[in-house]
């Protein structure tokens, strides 16, 4: 799509300082966008440019399924990217202002990068695909496991992991909220640390659905096959800085955002982190970019100071831009 509209930033004007937030998977389900689609022309439009790409009907996919295609990871990751680029295209033809920072959880990272100009859309839709595929293929199905671990501080979740290796991989991969964290690793391994928690007096601590083990030390293959097609790929400094996962910080430099983006995929999503780095930026405002409402409730977890909205709906839309306006 050509000539895309952009959001507003008019500096005379005092705005609220503000975040856009990208969600990851966990946030997908069949039919989501359904309303944004039947009164926002930009939502199928953009759904097309990504079908393209990939060479299937995204769209119906994400609206008809079944959930369980929906749900494999080499299609959520572009069903989310691009329902997340979607929404932010409908922010700037609305003419919303332009948010202080973007961040985005996992997978959610690539919507940021697009937001904030460092990213090709169509490149971006290309490489969540690979990312997808690889991370697909790099443990056989059935010997990783990931697991959610609530109601103990983060070191015990850490020390946990750590007792439970024995030689395999198991680590503390999303840190989520205070009290909530996602353990990686070696199914077995996953399993005694899912015990040993629950003995250090875990309110829960659960398997996720899902079967790759992301975010772990046993993602590096996959990282050395994304790093590849990472080099094919032009970043561009970002307009809005970014808040990267693994290090909670604010980046712009190209080369820097790129770096960080492979090392991510086998290193610990800093989510909770990347709130307090926002907070203490002055952010009183996060919008959340995508479908579902995960993120919104990690946020309120982390620190209710801030204001969340959403955009996945013309009355989510219509509540945000009163936010600002109002500001």
């Amino acid at each position: 799509m050509a000539n895309l509209p952009k959001p507003v930033k008019d500096d005379k004007i005092p705005l609220m300082k503000s975040a856009f937030i990208f969600p990851g998977q966990g946030s997908q389900s069949v039919g989501m966008l359904s309303a944004a689609a039947e009164a926002w022309p930009i939502i199928n439009e953009t759904f097309a440019d990504a079908s393209n790409v990939l060479g299937y009907d995204l769209w119906h996919l994400c609206q008809k399924g079944p959930a369980e295609e929906l749900n494999q990871t080499m299609v959520t990751q572009p069903a989310l990217l691009t329902a997340s680029v979607a929404l932010w295209r409908q922010w700037c033809v609305a003419g919303g202002p332009r948010p202080d920072f973007v961040a985005g959880h996992s997978l959610g990272e690539y919507s940021a990068l697009v937001a904030a100009e460092s990213l090709d859309f169509v490149e971006a839709v290309k490489l969540v695909r690979l990312r997808g595929e690889l991370m697909q293929n790099a443990v056989p199905s059935g010997e990783g496991k990931m697991a959610a671990i609530l109601g103990l501080e983060d070191d015990d979740v850490i020390a946990a992991c750590a007792s439970a290796a024995e030689g395999e991989v198991v680590s503390a991969v999303n840190f989520n909220a205070p009290g909530q964290v996602v353990i990686a690793g070696a199914s077995a391994a996953v399993d005694r640390a899912i015990a040993i928690c629950k003995e250090k007096g875990a309110r829960k601590a659960l398997p996720l659905p899902v079967s790759v083990p992301s975010h772990c030390a046993l993602m590096q293959g996959a990282a050395g096959e994304l790093a590849e097609a990472l080099e094919e790929v032009s970043f561009n400094d970002a307009v809005i800085p970014v808040i990267q996962n693994v290090n909670a910080k604010a980046e712009t430099s190209a080369d820097v955002l790129k770096a960080n983006l492979l090392k991510q995929l086998h290193s610990p999503v800093l989510w909770t982190d990347s709130v307090r780095t926002l907070v203490a930026g002055g952010v009183e405002v996060a919008v959340e970019c995508g479908a579902g409402k995960v993120l919104a409730g990690l946020v309120k977890r982390i620190d209710r100071s801030l204001a969340v909205y959403g955009l996945e709906d013309p009355d989510a839309l219509a509540k945000a831009l009163d936010a600002f306006a109002q500001s």
